[in-house]
């Protein structure tokens, strides 16, 4: 039997001026630019290093001496991952990673529209469904979803009792998908009204070949 963590990083940078440092109007990086920041660059908040304090204790309460660590390639969730459980090995992959947003990554609303008019019916009324623009744009429904399915389809053949997966927003609305058999649209529309919180521990337990969910636990900081 596997047990499951699946961790939301811990507070970023990006996360904590989102709307003051990194979506200026024009945007000052080109697409790929912005996408390598994003990946490479942006790390925690000060809030972010006390909420991996406080997985740090969590999760050694809720699993087994050595878990599977798994861990997106955004530095955001490598930082959580050897900040909550430090000194365990951790194997890096990309099936955990961010929503792609292609060219658009980093860019305004009124810019998108403005430079990328045939796509914004769609980025307006069904997100998830929207393929953004650019090399490497992936769909919520389409390119995340396959990425989420080929992750638990992994841990059918998982060795180790317990699974840590250290990922992201996006990534965490198709893993839940498929882990919960439910619509990405249902998923979308209940994040519209509370998204998973920075540092979140979503817990499932594998029993007669399915993940059923066993709760989430989140930090007071």
């Amino acid at each position: 039997m596997t047990m499951l963590f699946l961790v939301r990083h811990a507070e970023s940078i990006e996360n904590a001026t989102k709307y003051t440092g990194f979506y200026e109007n024009p945007r000052p990086w080109a697409g790929p630019a912005a996408h390598a920041l994003s990946r490479d660059v942006v790390g925690l908040t000060p809030r972010g290093f006390l909420q991996c304090l406080w997985l740090r204790q969590t999760l050694r309460d809720l699993t087994g001496p050595n878990p599977a660590i798994r861990t997106s390639q955004y530095r955001r969730a490598l930082d959580t991952a050897a900040l909550a459980l430090p000194g365990l090995p951790y194997k890096v992959t990309a099936l955990l990673n961010e929503q792609h947003y292609g060219a658009a990554t980093y860019m305004t609303k009124q810019e998108l529209y403005a430079t990328y008019p045939e796509g914004a019916e769609d980025r307006q009324t069904r997100k998830h469904l929207w393929t953004p623009p650019g090399v490497g744009g992936e769909s919520l429904a389409g390119g995340v979803l396959r990425r989420a399915t080929a992750f638990v389809d992994g841990l059918h053949t998982a060795s180790a009792a317990d699974v840590v997966a250290f990922t992201h927003h996006t990534a965490i609305l198709a893993l839940r998908a498929v882990l919960e058999r439910r619509s990405v649209t249902e998923l979308v529309d209940e994040a519209r009204v509370r998204k998973t919180p920075n540092a979140a521990v979503l817990v499932y337990e594998q029993a007669d070949g399915l993940f059923h969910a066993r709760g989430t636990v989140q930090p007071d900081c």
